[in-house]
Order: structure tokens, then sequence, then C-alpha cells
């Protein structure tokens, strides 16, 4: 049983090598098509900053009803990742991804036709169903259209920074949409990409070739799929997303936010229980995942690059725009320093991989963002805008820009090709879950300090909000530092490794042929070994 099932996934990744063998020229068509993906899922949220306010006036949506807009989304994306992830390894991640693109468009385009509170608020929440098919499939298919580390490595800096760039282009193209025609654009401007990304891929992906049913009928597909776990997981991260955002809103000691909250975490750890028990080849995500070398680490990690965007973001633009009286569009302006350096973070970290020691990248990024953070409290004045908040937010998101960057190459560097969904999926609900828990609490800081010290226009509030995100990036970068092993070389040393081991493996096999090897008895031991789809880890 097991060596079938081995042997079943082994023909699973033996398809996915067909976008290996497609040319250079659309390889990177296609790479930049999948990375709309990432772009489309920050600049969802992003976009609606300076929408919110008429769509709010317009529908007659409440303050504390107007967060869900950002908070429905959140919630179903990071959710169905896990499913996503799966369907995505087990079926075909070029349709799984049209599928998600398509869905994501067509509940867009609802959403800039809809003038009523609760359609609306459905169909942001679908969009996230749509946006979360999308991103595990989009690396699912650029890990097998790179296989080589080198390359790889660029691909998914590429994947990476494009999430990072929507993430601040968002607030930019959403409050030009915004203030030159009306926010139903914004939403119709999100269906055209997510429609056409969808066409793009049908055309430019290859056809990816499934076993047949002989070998993995349906049903086991199925059962592959682990569908109870997957919705413990789904549950759980429904509700604490649901909890952390009650609890900004109404306040952390309601039942509203507590009973959420307990409930999932009991939820994750019945969760966690059940995947354990379960035979390897059925679990979702089993046990031996998190044993791979550094992978709880570099899922820690992966809780603070949009939790440092989004807090930033969150504590500057209500104060830019009510106290200093910028417009949305002015205030976008302002945010350009986090985007901007995101290219050139890219290229450095790009590298850097190359010559250094991955560990240490990261431990570099993560100095840049502390030096970076621990400016942004002082910032409380608009003429400490180019003295305090530029060179603090230039120099902490190039930071977290390098790790972010840095941690997605390690971690698909440190896990099997056949679990390249599922991994995605992980590390983006890391990343979802760090944004949200991240704004829920520097929210509740400040609404809690404002309360005695000035009022909302008071900065007070704000800046301990921004020693919690300085806190927080102090506790990682020493858990990083001491919790993440130093065994993942340069990304060219690896290259050349992998080219030995290769080259080693063709010298072997033609030995064998000359010598004309085909003895019944070593086709039989052959036959009798187990095929998986791990790679070796790195030393």
């Amino acid at each position: 049983m097991a060596s079938s099932d081995n042997f079943s996934i082994a023909e699973l990744v033996k398809a996915d090598d067909v976008l290996a063998t497609v040319g250079t020229a659309r390889k990177i068509a296609l790479l930049a098509v999948v990375c709309i993906a990432e772009f489309l899922d920050t600049f969802s949220n992003s976009a609606l900053f300076s929408a919110i306010p008429p769509i709010c006036a317009q529908l007659g949506i409440s303050n504390s009803d107007s967060v869900w807009l950002q908070s429905g989304y959140q919630l179903t994306f990071a959710a169905l990742l896990l499913i996503s992830g799966r369907l995505s390894d087990l079926y075909n991640p070029k349709w799984v991804f049209i599928i998600g693109g398509m869905s994501f468009g067509c509940f867009s385009l609802g959403g800039g036709f809809v003038r009523t509170e609760v359609p609306l608020l459905i169909l942001r929440a679908l969009m996230g169903v749509g946006a979360a098919l999308t991103v595990p499939s989009a690396m699912h298919m650029i890990i097998h259209l790179f296989p080589e580390s080198t390359s790889q490595s660029k691909a998914i800096g590429v994947f990476s920074t494009s999430g990072a760039l929507g993430n601040v282009f968002g607030l930019i193209i959403g409050a030009i949409i915004t203030t030159f025609a009306s926010w139903p654009w914004v939403f119709y401007f999100m269906a055209i990409l997510g429609i056409l990304e969808s066409i793009a891929v049908f055309f430019l992906c290859p056809t990816i070739p499934r076993p047949k049913t002989s070998t993995i009928d349906k049903a086991k597909r199925i059962h592959r799929l682990d569908m109870f776990g997957v919705s413990l997981f789904t549950a759980s991260l429904i509700l604490f997303t649901f909890a952390v955002t009650s609890g900004s809103s109404t306040g952390w000691g309601n039942v509203r936010a507590i009973a959420p909250l307990v409930i999932s975490v009991v939820a994750m750890a019945v969760f966690f229980v059940y995947e354990a028990y379960l035979p390897e080849h059925l679990a979702a995500v089993p046990p031996k995942t998190w044993r791979y070398q550094n992978f709880g680490i570099l899922i820690a990690t992966a809780l603070l690059p949009y939790m440092w965007w989004g807090c930033v973001q969150s504590l500057y633009s209500w104060v830019w725009q009510e106290v200093y009286g910028w417009t949305p569009l002015v205030s976008a302006v302002h945010f350009l320093p986090l985007s901007l350096v995101g290219i050139l973070g890219t290229i450095i970290a790009t590298i850097m991989q190359q010559n250094v020691r991955l560990k240490w990248v990261m431990f570099f990024g993560e100095i840049l963002a502390i030096i970076g953070t621990v400016l942004l409290p002082f910032a409380n004045t608009k003429n400490r805008y180019f003295r305090l908040a530029f060179p603090g937010m230039l120099i902490g998101s190039g930071g977290v820009t390098i790790t972010f960057v840095t941690s997605n190459v390690a971690i698909f560097a440190a896990t099997p090709p056949g679990a390249a969904g599922v991994v995605a999926a992980i590390f983006n609900s890391a990343l979802q879950l760090g944004c949200a828990a991240g704004i829920a609490i520097v929210t509740s800081i400040q609404t809690s300090i404002q309360v005695h010290h000035g009022g909302p226009t008071s900065f007070v509030g704000r800046a301990d909000g921004f020693w919690f995100l300085f806190a927080s990036v102090c506790v990682l970068t020493v858990c990083l530092l001491v919790f993440m092993k130093d065994s993942m070389p340069p990304l060219k040393q690896g290259a050349l490794a992998s080219s030995a081991v290769t080259e080693g493996t063709a010298e072997t096999h033609a030995k064998a042929a000359s010598l004309g090897d085909d003895s019944s008895e070593t086709k039989e031991k052959q036959s009798d070994e187990p095929q998986t789809s791990e790679r070796p880890q790195p030393v």
C-alpha cells in the first residue's frame, strides 16, 4: 500500500516536469502572468483603503461593519489556502489557477455592480475564495517551471516582490481611481486583471498530463484531499481571523472575540493530533512536514512581512488624512518608499543568496528591519516625514523584503517539489495570519492608549503600536539567530552540488548500460524500491 502510494505521487511529480521543458520566452511570460495572482492578493486589500469611505457613505455601511470589506476577503483567502494547495498537488495546477482567477474576476465584477451592503460583503468573501485558488497553484507551477536552484530562486524572488508591489501600488492606483473615477472601478480593475490572467495561463501553460485513473482512481484522490483535516484547519483559521477582527473593534473582553478565539485554538490542536494519526500519504500536512530542516522557523518568519507593511499603512494612513489633511492620493504617494525599495531589495537578496548562506541573508534583512522600525515611533509630526518616516519606511521595508524573498527561497529548498502546493499554502496562511493579528493588536493598543492620551488625533497610541511592531521584529530576529540551522549554503554552491549529483548519476547509468546490466534480478530490485518525490535536504 505504502509503496503504491509513493509511486503514485512520484507519477504526479513526473507529470509536472513537463513544465520544465517549456521554452525560455514562454517560461518568462508564464511567470509574469502568475505573478499577477500574488500582486492581486495584496492589491485587493490595499486598493480599498481609499475606496472604503465613499463605499460606506453610498451604501450606508457603519464604521464597525466596514472592517469586513477587508477582513471578509482575508478570512476566506487564508482559510482555503490549504485545500487549494492540496488540489494543486494532487490534481492539475493549471486548471486550479484558471478556475481561481476566473472566479476572482467574476466576483470582482459583481462587486462593482452591487449597491447594497450584504451582497458586497459576500462578494468580497467570495473574491478571497478565488484568490486562494491562484496563489498555491501559481507557486506549484513556478517550482516546476524552474527546477534549477539559481533560476528558481530568482523566479520566487520575482513572485514574492509582486506581492509587496501590489500592497503599495494598490494604495496609489486605488486612490487615483477613487479620486478621478468612482469606487466601482476599483472592482472593475481587479476583474479585468483576474480574467486576463486566467485566459493567459490557459494559452501559455502546457497541458499537464495526469496519471490514468487505473493508477490513481478518483476515490483515492478524493480520499487524499483529507477533507476532514482540511475542514478543521479552515474552521480554525476562519474563527481566528473573526476573533482578532472582532477584538480590535468590539474589545477583547467581548464574548464575540473570546469564544471564537478559544474554539480556533482547540480546533487547530485537534487538527495537528488528527494529522499525526493519519498515514502520511493521506494527511494534508503530515507531521514530517514540520521536521523538514528549518521549516518551523521559516514559517515563523512569514508572520512578519505582511504584518509589517499592514501595520505601517494602518497606523499612518488615518493620521495623514484626518490630522495632516492630506488627500488619499497624496497619502498614497507618501507610502511610495515601501514599494520603491521592493525591487532593489529583491535584487540585493538575489545577489546575496548566490554568495552568502541563507540564514545570514535573512538575518541581514531583519537587522535592516529593526533599524527602520525604530525610527517610525518618532515620526509624529508632518515635518518629520522626510527626516524619520521616509528613511524608516525605506530601510525597514528593504529589510523586510530581503527576509521575505529569502525565506520564500529557503522554504522551497528545504521541502520536496511534490509538496509545493501545500508548502505554499502554509507559508501564505502564515503571511495572512500575521497581517490580521498584527493589525488587530496595534489597533487595540492604539485605541486603548488614545482614550487617556489626547484622543484619536494624538500620535501617542500610534507610537505605542509602532513599539509593538519593533518588539515583534526583535523577537523574530532573535528566534532566527537561535533556531535556524546554518545548513543552507549559497545557492551558487547548491547549484554546483546539484549539477555534480546529476552528472554522477548520468555517468553511473552510462556505465551500467555499457556493461549490459539488464539482469532480471537488478530490475526486480529497482522495481521494489519506493519512488519518492523528496530531494536531499541542504547540508
